[in-house]
């Protein structure tokens, strides 16, 4: 079974969803995790808008990548150009692969309605799903 790590600075929304995605999509193919350069909390708007696509992220707690230190991953993914200039050197010979997702919460900041904060929540957990499901695992 492969092991695959999402990696992003925070590990509160894109890799949290990634992780969702490749743990619904990729069952009995690969064992997925995400962690981040400087964790935070679990978004509670991706926790939602999850949650609507039936993939449930509530238990997911925010890891620091230095929690992975020593085990190996056939893939490392970079979900965010951030994660990606500072992805951890100890990763080793995983194949690492770059996939920048725009950052839902950056674009929800401004507004007006709580709907209207979601819907960029909802696009980038559509194309993460999309991409998680085109990795081949």
């Amino acid at each position: 079974m492969k092991k695959i790590l999402f990696l992003c600075t925070g590990n509160s929304c894109r890799s949290q969803m990634a992780e969702g995605w490749g743990r619904a999509l990729l069952a009995g193919h690969a064992e997925v995790f995400s962690a981040g350069s400087k964790p935070g909390a679990v978004d509670p708007r991706a926790i939602k808008v999850m949650a609507e696509a039936g993939v449930d992220i509530s238990g997911h707690r925010s890891k620091h990548s230095d929690e992975f230190k020593g085990q190996a991953f056939d893939l490392v993914v970079t979900v965010c150009d951030k994660a990606r200039e500072s992805c951890p050197l100890w990763l080793g010979p995983a194949r690492k692969l770059h996939r920048s997702f725009e950052d839902p919460p950056f674009l929800a900041k401004n507004a007006a309605s709580e709907e209207e904060a979601l819907a960029p929540y909802r696009r980038v957990r559509d194309e993460i799903r999309d991409f998680v499901a085109g990795l081949g695992v």
